[in-house]
């Protein structure tokens, strides 16, 4: 396909806001993707149209990133334009009407300009567009053979630019992208452009990618519960689309979904916890459970390949729970290969740093500082960590995640060594309310967040769609305040007044997720925060905030808000806020149906992405006050 077809797709998908029609729209491309011969070439170039179209050139679990400011992206256009002459209907004469037009050679009083109305515009890939369209240059824009490049030809264009590195590597990108601009019209400029920031603007999720994947062979979502577990077990949405509609066509989803394996190195998507209110509801609920710690750390999962990754030469990987690539940030972990009996293997764990003096645990505050890119070594050396293994998810090129949770408990224990920097998770199998109950408040008394529990005979399936996982939602007891936080999606913010007008930001909208049975997902508004930060705290949040404005501010679909409550600004849904507050009551103006009585920001959890949001069924069990 010829990267200008795949940007009208995409034009397509961004005029409209209506999940069933993106929905429409992405399995007709896919279905366009598909519908040449199936050799590997159309294979190549599925996989690699799905990871633009989510602006990035890998999937989420690879770090491969632009290294390009929208500055230098201003400096290219700049660029462009000298070397291709101005437009004349692009230049405001009511500016410049008594300016030499020969200035606009000057590619210095370009960046100005064009600066400007970048920020009028507020979308590089608007001003892009706009501005390779008034070029004087007609080869810009009719010569058709320029304009021909394919998906794969354009990736490749973009993948050099990504890789340019060291000494004047700037300027470098910079030339490389003009050169490519100039092979393609301003609509595919325009997406470009969004895919070297990462800001796609499209307003679709990867559950959305998935139910498009069923949608091409039946026309409904039928497929789609068994694509998304599918996708589970490799978080590789490219991947999936090409093993479905092309690689494993004729297999029907669920024989995919059984064909479709584990492979060392790409993350699974984790298990995720429910909460309950206390032990006892958890022994009714559950029966007897495996009962561990709940460390208030990172969540990595360990990827060890003792052949070592062809990609890295090292033989271990690390994600996120959001699937970030941290292996650079735990060089600890080369010492805990040695501490492992296996070919190759992937681990759960928590990581949580330790008090150098005491060997006490330390906050998530202190952990989080680990998650860097620069500095590694010395906030190694600064805050030691220990990563607590508590589940084996693969063994020697044997998956593990359909066997029952002891099973992989036992085996853990046979092939993992206690070190320094690893340790195997404690746990007690505990059918009795009262001793879970003891069990849950030793850990708090630790210092931890109390206890998990699991049912003993439970596969590793993952999200937080069923009961295997499990916390206790407080400390038993406790009155008054809620002690277990809520983790809220922002959804917007308000200008301040006074002191705070100096910040530019004065309160913030957050809300809850409402997910129905089908999987659809509404975000409905839950509490106005303007106390309880700090102005550190407030400023940090603006920061983030503005990295994050939707397009011409525009709310979106699946946000329910009543118009009373309408930000100044609205976000993407891309930021998850961990807010503490006294008690949850009853709001006739909240769409949640309930509302934070005096809530205040405990963190931005950068480690969560939006689907982690707590959801109303959790917020269900918490208690409202009369």
């Amino acid at each position: 396909m010829f990267f200008r077809d795949f940007s009208v797709y995409l034009q397509r998908i961004e005029n409209v806001s209506a999940r069933l029609e993106i929905t429409s729209i992405l399995a007709e491309l896919f279905k366009d993707l598909s519908s040449s011969t199936g050799n590997k070439t159309n294979e190549k170039e599925i996989i690699l149209a799905t990871y633009l179209m989510q602006g990035s050139l890998v999937p989420s679990y690879l770090s491969l990133e632009f290294q390009m400011s929208e500055k230098m992206l201003i400096k290219t256009l700049a660029r462009l334009q000298v070397k291709n002459g101005f437009g004349e209907s692009s230049v405001d004469d009511s500016l410049f009407a008594a300016v030499d037009k020969n200035i606009f050679r000057d590619s210095t009083f370009l960046e100005t300009s064009l600066l400007a109305e970048y920020k009028k515009v507020g979308d590089i890939g608007e001003l892009f567009e706009q501005k390779l369209s008034s070029f004087v240059n007609p080869k810009m824009i009719i010569d058709e053979n320029d304009q021909d490049l394919s998906i794969e030809e354009v990736y490749d264009f973009l993948k050099e630019i990504a890789i340019t590195s060291g000494i004047g590597s700037q300027d470098k990108k910079i030339e490389l992208l003009a050169n490519l601009l100039q092979k393609l019209n301003p609509l595919s400029a325009k997406y470009i452009s969004r895919i070297i920031l990462s800001k796609m603007r499209l307003g679709f999720s990867t559950m959305t990618l998935i139910d498009a994947l069923s949608f091409v062979k039946n026309d409904s979502k039928i497929d789609s519960a068994n694509l998304e577990k599918t996708f589970f077990k490799k978080a590789d949405l490219g991947k999936l689309a090409a093993a479905y509609l092309l690689e494993k066509k004729d297999l029907t989803s669920l024989e995919l979904l059984k064909d479709y394996q584990l492979e060392i190195g790409v993350p699974i998507l984790p298990v995720l916890c429910q909460r309950l209110n206390s032990a006892h509801e958890i022994i009714e609920k559950m029966g007897e459970v495996v009962a561990e710690p709940k460390y208030d750390g990172l969540r990595v999962q360990i990827h060890i390949d003792k052949n070592g990754f062809s990609d890295t030469g090292l033989k271990y990987k690390a994600f996120t729970r959001n699937l970030d690539n941290v292996t650079h940030m735990f060089p600890e972990l080369a010492a805990v290969v040695d501490c492992l009996s296996v070919k190759n293997c992937i681990l759960d764990t928590e990581a949580i740093c330790l008090d150098k003096q005491t060997g006490k645990f330390l906050s998530f505050q202190e952990t989080i500082q680990r998650k860097r890119k620069h500095g590694v070594s010395d906030k190694a050396s600064e805050l030691p960590i220990c990563f607590y293994a508590f589940d084996l998810l693969s063994l020697d090129d044997k998956s593990l995640i359909d066997e029952e949770l002891t099973l992989r408990k036992s085996k853990l224990e046979q092939v993992l060594n206690d070190g320094v920097f690893i340790k195997k998770t404690k746990y007690l199998l505990i059918n009795d309310a009262e001793k879970l109950k003891v069990f849950h408040e030793e850990q708090l008394r630790l210092g931890l967040e109390g206890a998990v529990m699991k049912q003993k005979d439970s596969q590793y399936v993952s999200g937080r769609k069923s009961w295997r996982w499990v916390k206790i939602k407080e400390e038993e007891g406790s009155q008054g305040k809620l002690s277990d936080t809520i983790d809220c999606l922002m959804l917007g913010y308000y200008v301040g007044k006074g002191k705070r007008q100096s910040f530019g930001i004065g309160a913030l909208l957050v809300g809850v997720l409402d997910v129905s049975k089908n999987g659809e997902i509404m975000v409905r508004s839950l509490s106005k925060i303007g106390t309880g930060l700090t102005d550190d705290q407030f400023k940090e949040v603006k920061k983030l905030a503005d990295q994050n404005l939707t397009k011409n501010n525009q709310k979106p679909e699946f946000y329910d808000v009543d118009k009373n409550l309408f930000p100044d600004f609205w976000l993407e849904p891309k930021i998850v806020l961990e807010i503490a507050a006294d008690e949850i009551s009853k709001s006739p103006i909240h769409s949640a149906g309930v509302a934070l009585r005096f809530p205040r920001l405990v963190q931005i959890r950068a480690d969560k992405n939006f689907e982690d949001a707590t959801t109303l069924e959790e917020l269900s069990s918490i208690h409202i006050a009369n």
